[in-house]
């Protein structure tokens, strides 16, 4: 057998989950000068992407163009799409290991964390993240329903999510008309009740996680007033030595103190943002429904290592809240055969190479990138200096001849498996003919594209 990376033996690499680090990892491998290398990029949902189709917010179609850089990877010669092809169900780490020299886990984090609190389990408390892929069309979330009949909703943290859902609550019937926000979540939404949404963060101004663009842009919706409490945004000693090298905190910090001095306008809603306090408990009632939540006012505290972490003080509100949405951070999924940190929730691994837990030695072939990799953290673009990384680790492993050792390292052996195990999956050339489907029906209405939101209508709308 020839050497690995050459014409004759093509370098044959695995990526699992086609989100933007799945895509960002095949774009870095491509470059790879003197080495010929192919990438099939396998993934459960039908539709590539990840996050950026089902978790990006409708109303930010800008960010979504970053996959028109993802379609000029996928025009490689060397490379092939798996849809609907889901790891450790319809293939297996065995199957990868007899046909790839190397296995790339980019599967992402997809759970939420819990708030920990009594009435977390209650009808009408929901995972921000189970919200945001409703109404962004995820073909597993569909048929939730939310029950926008109330007139006040808090979402739990501060950070990106938070703001899309605080923001999507907010949005006016036109305004979300424009976007490609799943049908009948649009019809939901128009229907929707709410006139006051409360978004709660444990820590003050200067730790809020949100963007500064993401936060301007809070205060710019036609249909909300934005409130902030005067007291919550005043900044104590320790969060005002915090700014002094961080200037885009302290732009996000004057932001908000020019939102405290804002007069409400009327607006048919507002958006309520308030700092150091915390959820104690979600109360119901005897229906079993969210009607209010107790939360508890916080103070600062540095600990040893200088970070500044929330303790909770002896004063109690409660907000008579209808609807609530915890938004306090993703978690990985452990995988099939491969070593998970369970209290880190990310694939056990060293700068991307996947690590046996027990001899701290990696394990050969494997590796991760993305949040499965180092946790929910960043913006899209961070994936791509981490995809980076682990691609680095995997060009140094073949350059030492340390990858797995395929019995069937071809391309056609791998789409034979493929079409025995999942004979409906999903193609490049499939997917991009109902990228053309979704697009155009979208322009005959005036939108970026409407969305097939279930698997049935995706295989029927590809003759099948």
């Amino acid at each position: 057998m020839s050497q690995v990376g050459t014409e004759k033996n093509p370098l044959r690499v695995a990526i699992i989950g086609a989100g933007p680090t799945g895509f960002y990892a095949a774009e870095h491998l491509f470059k790879q000068k003197g080495i010929v290398i192919e990438v099939d990029l396998h993934d459960r949902l039908p539709t590539p992407f990840g996050l950026v189709r089902g978790g990006v917010a409708p109303d930010h179609q800008k960010i979504k163009s970053v996959t028109k850089a993802y379609d000029r990877t996928a025009a490689h010669p060397r490379f092939r799409f798996y849809g609907y092809v889901e790891f450790g169900s319809d293939v297996s780490l065995e199957d990868l290991k007899k046909h790839y020299h190397q296995v790339l886990f980019s599967t992402g984090a997809q759970t939420d964390r819990s708030l920990d609190v009594p009435g977390e389990g209650l009808k009408r408390s929901h995972a921000a993240t189970e919200f945001v892929a409703w109404y962004n069309g995820h073909p597993d979330y569909r048929h939730r329903q939310f029950d926008l009949s109330v007139e006040r909703a808090a979402v739990v943290g501060v950070g990106n999510v938070a703001v899309d859902v605080a923001r999507i609550l907010c949005r006016t019937p036109a305004e979300l008309a424009a976007t490609d926000i799943a049908d009948y979540a649009e019809e939901a939404l128009r229907a929707s009740r709410i006139k006051e949404v409360y978004m709660l963060g444990r820590r003050g101004p200067a730790q809020a996680a949100f963007t500064n663009p993401e936060l301007k842009e809070l205060g710019e919706m036609p249909g909300a007033d934005i409130v902030v409490l005067p007291e919550e945004v005043e900044l104590d000693p320790l969060s005002e030595k915090s700014l002094a090298d961080d200037k885009a905190a302290a732009r996000k910090v004057e932001i908000l103190q020019e939102y405290a001095l804002r007069r409400e306008t009327g607006k048919p809603r507002k958006l309520v943002v308030r700092f150091l306090v915390s959820p104690e408990e979600i109360i119901g009632n005897a229906a079993g429904e969210v009607v209010a939540m107790r939360i508890v006012k916080n103070e600062l505290y540095a600990t040893d290592n200088g970070t500044l972490r929330p303790r909770a003080t002896d004063q109690i509100e409660e907000l008579p809240v209808g609807l609530v949405f915890r938004s306090v951070g993703y978690q990985g999924v452990p995988l099939p055969g491969v070593p998970f940190h369970e209290k880190w929730g990310v694939i056990w691994n060293e700068k991307g190479r996947v690590i046996d837990p027990e001899t701290k030695k990696p394990v050969a072939g494997l590796y991760a990138a993305g949040w499965i990799k180092r946790g929910p953290t960043g913006v899209i673009g961070t994936n791509k200096p981490d995809a980076l990384e682990t691609v680095q680790r995997m060009m140094e492993d073949l350059a030492q001849g340390l990858t797995l050792h395929p019995s069937q390292a071809q391309a056609s052996a791998v789409e034979k498996l493929v079409r025995e195990r999942k004979p409906n999956y999903v193609s490049w050339e499939d997917w991009k003919r109902l990228d053309e489907i979704e697009v155009g029906k979208g322009k005959r209405e005036g939108r970026p594209r409407l969305k097939f939101t279930t698997v049935e209508e995706m295989q029927a709308a590809l003759g099948r």
